[in-house]
């Protein structure tokens, strides 16, 4: 029979302990794995802000020049040859033949001038040169015949001098007033106004009746006509790109009432000096206006084709850094550094600049630089597309 302390002692069934072991190697488990998970986490987070911290930067290389470049600069229009016609003799306008937009020929009667003033002078030089003329004959017979006379010494030789001495004093008072006479004629001559060329009357500034006076470079002329068969268009060039535009091989320009047309112009003349106040050169273009299409006056956009120069090494604008220490570019330097070298711009043509100075064809210049960036910099170069 079995002892009654044995029968009162408990026991425990034996899979209980089974359970008991198997739930904590699953505790342990879990416990063992949670650890590891965050620890793996807590180094890819590192991971990722270790590689967020260094900036991914696209790459570019320096382009050589292959085409012509342009320099886009405003411009003005103006007419071959451009008149301004004032009068030179005063009174009033009798009548114009010409209006603005009438083309004329040279010589051609544009107006006339009324001058009753002049007329009444012209016809008192006339009557004193007729007296003159008369002075002259009279002094003329008087010289000869005391010349006779001092072959027979009826007279002395001074008194033969005198005549002889009156008889060209008489021919000089003959000749000034002949020359009064001729000026006079001249001056009226002026009476008709005419065009100095062929071209066209681009304004008009007087009317019958008009008091008329002799003009000046500060009063309005009462014509201006235009030779718009060729054109002269100025631009100012900026004292930095001077040189290229001597060797230019000409433009192309465009006008406002011509929306997407271009024409073409060469270049005649460049005044070989700066200007001190904007610091431009002015240069002259020439275009042919046979049509008349163009305009003197009108607002022009020149597109001045420049001389390719091989050696200048090219990049976007966009590559630049504008520091305190002057332009900049960030180039990739061995492992992935970044580079700072300050450059010398040739030629600013907007989007591309030239290079002067500053980098080799062969550095790999960081394009679109963070503004952050500085120099001796790790980056993360992108793959390129």
């Amino acid at each position: 029979m079995a002892d009654q302390n044995d029968l009162l002692r408990y026991q425990a069934p034996r899979r209980l302990k089974l359970y008991f072991a198997l739930a904590a190697a699953v505790f342990l488990f879990i416990l063992i794995f949670g650890i590891a998970s965050r620890v793996v986490a807590a180094h890819e987070l590192a991971t990722q802000a270790t590689a967020s911290a260094v900036p991914t930067v696209s790459i570019i290389t320096p382009s050589t020049a292959t085409a012509a470049p342009t320099l886009v600069l405003p411009g003005a229009v103006k007419a071959f040859y451009s008149a301004p016609i004032y009068a030179q003799v005063s009174g009033y306008l009798q009548n114009w033949t010409t209006d603005i937009g009438t083309p004329v020929k040279a010589g051609q009667l544009l107006a006339t001038i009324s001058t009753p003033n002049l007329d009444q002078q012209l016809l008192q030089a006339q009557a004193s040169l007729v007296s003159s003329q008369a002075s002259e004959q009279i002094a003329a017979v008087t010289a000869a015949r005391w010349d006779k006379m001092r072959i027979g010494e009826a007279v002395s030789q001074q008194d033969a001098d005198q005549k002889d001495a009156d008889y060209q004093s008489a021919k000089a008072t003959t000749a000034a007033a002949r020359a009064v006479v001729a000026g006079l004629q001249a001056q009226e001559a002026f009476e008709r106004i005419v065009a100095p060329f062929a071209g066209i009357v681009t304004a008009r500034n007087t009317d019958v009746g008009a008091l008329i006076s002799t003009g000046s470079p500060t009063q309005t002329p009462l014509f201006v006509v235009d030779d718009e068969s060729r054109l002269r268009i100025y631009v100012s060039v900026p004292e930095a790109d001077a040189a290229q535009v001597k060797a230019s091989s000409g433009a192309i320009f465009s006008v406002p009432e011509y929306p997407g047309r271009d024409f073409h112009a060469t270049l005649a003349a460049t005044a070989d000096a700066i200007d001190p106040t904007s610091g431009t050169l002015l240069v002259q273009f020439q275009a042919d206006n046979a049509s008349h299409e163009l305009q003197p006056g009108d607002y022009a956009q020149v597109k001045i084709l420049l001389p390719a120069q091989d050696q200048d090494l090219s990049l976007p604008s966009s590559a630049l850094m504008f520091r305190d220490n002057g332009m900049q570019v960030a180039t990739i330097g061995p492992d992935n550094h970044v580079i700072i070298k300050p450059i010398t711009i040739g030629r600013d043509l907007g989007n591309i600049v030239q290079i002067a100075t500053g980098i080799s064809k062969d550095d790999k210049i960081i394009n679109n630089p963070p503004d952050a960036l500085a120099q001796g910099d790790q980056v993360a170069v992108a793959k390129a597309q």
